[in-house]
Parts: C-alpha cells; structure tokens; sequence
C-alpha cells in the first residue's frame, strides 16, 4: 500500500466506485468529490481527444469547488467505449443498451481512459490516455436482454462492466485490465510517484 504524503491533499474527483475501489486498492488516503461535468460529446471530436479533456474538466471543476485547495492534486478521469468509429458512452435507456451490446458482441473494440493530475492551482501536471482492446463472445439476443436486466449495464461505457456480472461476455483484452475498468491504474501510480505524492 502506498502511502500518501502527509502534507498533501490527494482528491479523486469522480462518482465511479470502480475508480475508487482501484486506487484505493493501493493508494491511502484519499478523499472523493464529485465533479458534475457534462461529459456530451463535442461534435466531430475524437474519443481519445475527448477522454482527455473530460478528465482535465472534471479535476478542475472539483479544485473550484475547493474553498482552500492548499497543498493538494486531484485527479480526474474518463472512459469512453469505440467500436467501428462510433463512440459509445454511458446507455441512454434500456434500448440504446440493448443497441450498444448487439453492436459489440461478436467483435473487437476498444477502450479509452484518460486521467489527469492537477494541482491546488489548476495547472495540468500529468495528462495521459491509453487504450485496451476487448473481445466480446457472441451473444444473441436473448442473452443481451438478461444481462441488460441486471441493470448493470445503465451507468457504463459501452454498457457493460468487465468486473461485474459482465465478465462473463469477455474472451479477452490486450493492454491494461484495470483501464477497461476506468483508469490504468499502473500509469496512474507511476505518475503519483513521480510527483512525489507517494510515499
């Protein structure tokens, strides 16, 4: 476990519970804040170009929120899901979770995460993204309508979670596990360290 430097404030701005049972899996303490940012696409944008500028927004609406951000660095985060160029984001409803699932079973896509290291005053200290590839098993719609009854797919990224009742879908993933999850948690370790966060 990695100990956070106790003259600093270290702050995960997101409402993920998978973010913060990653880093907290290995960092301590922390605290989280919530962000609030409207994480709509830009028309035209890239999925990697967007995942990095929700990140950087969402760390810097939490450090406005700050009444005295001191000593401190928080981090924000994004995921978004990409099959065939298309940018699939959290499910708008049932339909649309059934429509995502019924585009990626069968198939290849990938996943973007960024995260982003501000400090107390805004500045971007560390910014990066990273994509993993994942194979879903091919499902038919009978299995797509259980799964979306569950009610896990409605708060994720391409409607479904590879560390819940979803796994089960996965044959497999090239790159990092845990930036399908929500953030590659060895880059963003690697980068507390060399901010000197960690102990």
């Amino acid at each position: 476990m990695y100990k956070v430097d106790p003259a600093l404030r270290l702050i995960l701005a997101s409402s993920s519970p998978r973010r913060r049972e990653l880093l907290g899996s290995c960092v301590n303490p922390f605290e989280v804040l919530v962000s609030d940012v409207d994480e709509t696409p830009i028309v035209g944008e890239q999925p990697e170009a967007m995942v990095v500028r929700l990140a950087k927004l969402k760390a810097l609406a939490v450090i406005e929120k700050l009444a005295s951000p001191g000593r401190c660095f928080v981090i924000g985060a994004d995921t978004t899901v990409v099959c065939n160029g298309e940018n699939l984001g959290k499910p708008n409803d049932v339909t649309d979770a059934c429509r995502m699932l019924a585009i990626l079973q069968g198939r290849d896509h990938q996943v973007w995460s960024a995260f982003a290291i501000l400090d107390g005053s805004g500045v971007v200290c560390v910014s990066e993204k990273h994509c993993s590839t994942v194979r879903m098993r091919a499902l038919d719609s009978e299995g797509i309508v259980r799964y979306v009854g569950t009610g896990e797919p409605m708060d994720k990224a391409g409607a479904y979670a590879i560390q819940g009742v979803g796994m089960h879908l996965i044959e497999g993933v090239q790159g990092s596990y845990t930036n399908v999850v929500g953030v590659n948690l060895a880059a963003l370790v690697s980068a507390l360290q060399r901010l000197q966060v960690l102990l």
